[in-house]
């Protein structure tokens, strides 16, 4: 890496300084949510099909949602509460490295367990043939959800990350790929992403029509990822009232509110915030060409991997450099099953290593093109689940310093890197 070093080592970082991005914050507290699932489970038409001794399914999905088991966890005790026998399952598609133990672990990371739950979780990647689409396709979910007496979807709504149509990430999705295991990712895949709009409702349509699904609660979030509706909704509400909950979705999602910029730095992707490690609606980073939003930036750099993706770094493919110590956590066995079953190999790409922070930040500096490079406009995030807290490149002061939505919270600073090269 000696000439590497050499070649980057003219080149000027500029002065970072710390803004706060505000956005609307009505949600539903924490201390609030229990009392509110509650509620919204005990309408007369959902809680009348949870009878006593009945085995009731709810399922465990792989995003990050705050607070989602004590979300799990109401839905358990309400469903104990009828009298009846809840247990988990894990509706993931093929994630978790496509196993039954990779989708408990992704459930343990985030405190979905049989004792933090008070009841089983039964994982497993076998499916049954529940009926068939409109087109005579088949199709099959989770075996122990198919034999179960009532299935509780609970997942979040929100915008996709590679098509757009009335149904997105949400319940019909949760119940096509994430019930389908395997098998549901890998057939509502085979046509690509621009069959989606057509795949996702005809495939949840049918499961809705041939499978014991007593309804779903669905959450849709505000810009800082909080609950802001948490509502329960029959079968047939589902297929009616899941587009308007995505309108809503896409009207309360957060942004970067400067754009354009030239470089996009993210210290951590994770599947916790998005299947692709970093929400394309946040980087404009889409692994399909149909697709649009986000911010315009001429170079995406990603410094690290969570620990809760399990090595899984589907969507590295988006940034154009990365870290030595991301790449390093990449687990090939546990990543390659999505891009095998989603059919985007493109997203499963390596960008260029640097060997550390400095290297990589200096990377993208050097290869912008028609601006200054002694004065580029940098966002630095956390993560794209974390668009409150940022920091912006000296360049784009004059622009903060305008606007009612930004908060300039310091003074610009050099960037502090420690003896390895990486941001402290």
């Amino acid at each position: 890496m000696g000439m590497i070093a050499d070649l980057l080592r003219p080149v000027p970082l500029p002065r970072m300084l710390p803004v706060r991005q505000k956005f609307d914050d009505t949600h539903i507290p924490d201390d609030a949510l229990r009392a509110h699932i509650l509620k919204e489970l005990d309408r007369p038409e959902f809680a009348g099909r949870i009878l006593p001794g009945r085995e009731i399914a709810i399922t465990g999905g792989s995003r990050g949602i705050h607070a989602i088991d004590i979300i799990i966890k109401s839905v358990v005790e309400f469903v104990k509460a009828r009298g009846a026998v809840p247990f988990i399952v894990p509706a993931m598609g093929s994630h978790g490295g496509a196993t039954a133990e990779g989708q408990r672990e992704i459930l343990a990371g985030y405190r979905i367990t049989p004792e933090t739950m008070g009841c089983e979780i039964r994982a497993s990647m076998e499916t049954v043939q529940i009926g068939t689409t409109e087109t005579g396709l088949p199709v099959r979910i989770d075996a122990h959800a198919a034999r179960s007496d009532g299935i509780i979807l609970v997942g979040r709504v929100k915008p996709h990350t590679a098509f757009r149509g009335p149904y997105e990430s949400g319940m019909m999705k949760m119940m096509a790929i994430g019930l389908g295991k395997q098998y549901g990712a890998e057939v509502i895949h085979a046509e690509g992403f621009h069959h989606f709009r057509e795949r996702i409702p005809m495939f949840g349509s049918a499961i809705l029509k041939n499978a014991p699904v007593i309804g779903g609660l669905a959450i849709v979030e505000n810009a800082y990822d909080r609950p802001r509706i948490v509502k329960s909704l029959t079968p047939q509400e589902i297929i009616d009232e899941e587009p308007a909950l995505l309108k809503k979705a896409y009207a309360w999602m957060p942004r970067i509110l400067f754009d354009p910029i030239e470089v996009l730095l993210v210290d951590e992707m994770g599947k916790e915030f998005s299947g692709d490690g970093m929400d394309p609606n946040i980087t404009g980073r889409f692994p399909v060409d149909f697709c649009s939003g986000g911010v315009k930036c001429q170079e995406l750099v990603c410094l690290d991997l969570t620990e809760a993706s399990h090595g899984n770094a589907c969507g590295v493919g988006l940034a154009d450099v990365v870290t030595r110590r991301l790449y390093d956590k990449i687990d090939f066995e546990t990543m390659y099953p999505n891009a095998i079953t989603n059919t985007m190999t493109n997203v499963m790409k390596i960008p260029m290593v640097m060997e550390n922070d400095r290297l990589a930040l200096k990377l993208a500096v050097k290869c912008l093109n028609d601006v200054d490079k002694t004065r580029p406009r940098i966002v630095h995030l956390k993560n794209t689940g974390d668009l409150e807290h940022i920091e912006i490149s000296e360049a784009l002061l004059p622009l903060a310093e305008t606007m009612e939505n930004i908060e300039i919270l310091g003074e610009p600073k050099e960037i502090a890197f420690d003896a390895a090269g990486n941001m402290v």
